[in-house]
C-alpha cells in the first residue's frame, strides 16, 4: 500500500510522512526530557538499596515513564490536553506560552519537531518504502533524540545506543544492505577505536576525553553502516567538533576546560555518512586521491 501510495501520489506520501515524523518528534521531546530524570531516579534508588539508605525524593511521581503522567505545565502543572500537543502548530497558536499560567514554552519543542521531520525527509527522499528505510528513519529519531540528551546532560544512554547497535545488525542481517561481516566489524571497530584513543588519552593526561557512551555511539554506527563509514565518521565528527569548540572559545560563550559533549558531533557525522558518506568518498577518491 506505502509502495503503490509513493508511484502514484507522491506527494500524499512525502505530506503523510512529514506529519507523522512530527508526531514522532513530539514523543522525542518527551524522550530528552523524561529519560535521563527516570534514569536518575533509577540510579539514585540503586544506590539507596546498596548501602541500606532510605529511598531519596525527587519531586517526581510514583509512576513516572515515557507514557505516564501525561504532559503538564512545569510551573503551574496545567495537563496539556490533545489539542495544545499539535506539533508546531500549538506553539504557534499559543503564541509560545502556557495556556493556563502564560509562562513561556521553550522553542526548542518545535524545533525539534521540525528538525526531526525534515532530516527524515532527507533520509525519504527519492527512496520507495522498504524495511531497511524504516530502520533508517528509526536510526534518525534516535541520533535526535541522543543528541539533545547529550547537549543537556552530557549523557548517551545504553538505553537507546545498545539497542540501536542490535538492530542495525539484526536489519542488516535481514536485508543485506551491509553486509552482516562488515557490520559485525563495524560494531567492534567502532567501539574499540574510541576505547582505545580513551586510553591513550587518559594515560598521557590522566584526564578522561570522553565518555563510554560515545565508544557504543559509535559502535552502532558501525553496526548500521559498515566499518567502511567510520573513517568517515571520525574525521567528520572531529572536524565539527574542533570548528565549535574553536568558536564557542572565541566568542566566549565556553570555559576553557569545561568538558564539550562529543556526541552530537558523532551524530551528525554519523547522519551524513548515511546520506552522503558514498558520494563524499566517491568525489574524495575523483579529486584528492
Amino acid at each position: 500500500m506505502l509502495t503503490q501510495l509513493y508511484l502514484q501520489l507522491p506527494w500524499l506520501y512525502y505530506l503523510l510522512l512529514t506529519l507523522f515524523c512530527l508526531l514522532v518528534g513530539s514523543f522525542l521531546n518527551v524522550v530528552i526530557h523524561r529519560l535521563p530524570l527516570m534514569l536518575e531516579r533509577s540510579w539514585k534508588a540503586e544506590f539507596a538499596d546498596y548501602f541500606g539508605q532510605p529511598q531519596p525524593e525527587d519531586g517526581l511521581p510514583a509512576r513516572y515513564n515515557l507514557l505516564l503522567p501525561g504532559s503538564n505545565c512545569p510551573h503551574c502543572g496545567h495537563a496539556i490536553s490533545a489539542l495544545e500537543n499539535i506539533p508546531v502548530l500549538s506553539w504557534l497558536v499559543l503564541r509560545g506560552r502556557c495556556r493556563g499560567c502564560g509562562a513561556a514554552i521553550s522553542i526548542r519543542y518545535p524545533l525539534v519537531e521540525l528538525t526531526n521531520a525534515l532530516l527524515c525527509l532527507l533520509v525519504a527522499w527519492g527512496q520507495a518504502p522498504s524495511l531497511m528505510l524504516a530502520g533508517y528513519l528509526l536510526l534518525t529519531w534516535a541520533l535526535v533524540a541522543l543528541t539533545f540528551i547529550d547537549l543537556d546532560k552530557m549523557l548517551l544512554p545504553d538505553q537507546i545506543t545498545l539497542p540501536l547497535l542490535w538492530l542495525g545488525l539484526l536489519l542488516n542481517l535481514l536485508t543485506g544492505t551491509v553486509p552482516l561481516v562488515d557490520a559485525v566489524i563495524g560494531a567492534m571497530a567502532g567501539y574499540l577505536l574510541l576505547w582505545s584513543l580513551y586510553w591513550g588519552f587518559k594515560l598521557l593526561t590522566g584526564k578522561e576525553g570522553m565518555g563510554y557512551g560515545d565508544f557504543k555511539l559509535l559502535a552502532a554506527l558501525g553496526a548500521w553502516l559498515g566499518w567502511q563509514s567510520l573513517p568517515l565518521i571520525l574525521i567528520l565528527s572531529s572536524l565539527v567538533g574542533a570548528c565549535i569548540g574553536i568558536t564557542l572559545l572565541l566568542l566566549r560563550r565556553h570555559q576553557a576546560g569545561k568538558p564539550i559533549p562529543f556526541g552530537p558531533y558523532l551524530t551528525l557525522a554519523g547522519f551524513i555518512a548515511l546520506n552522503w558518506g558514498d558520494t563524499i568518498t566517491q568525489w574524495y577518491l575523483r579529486h584528492l586521491v
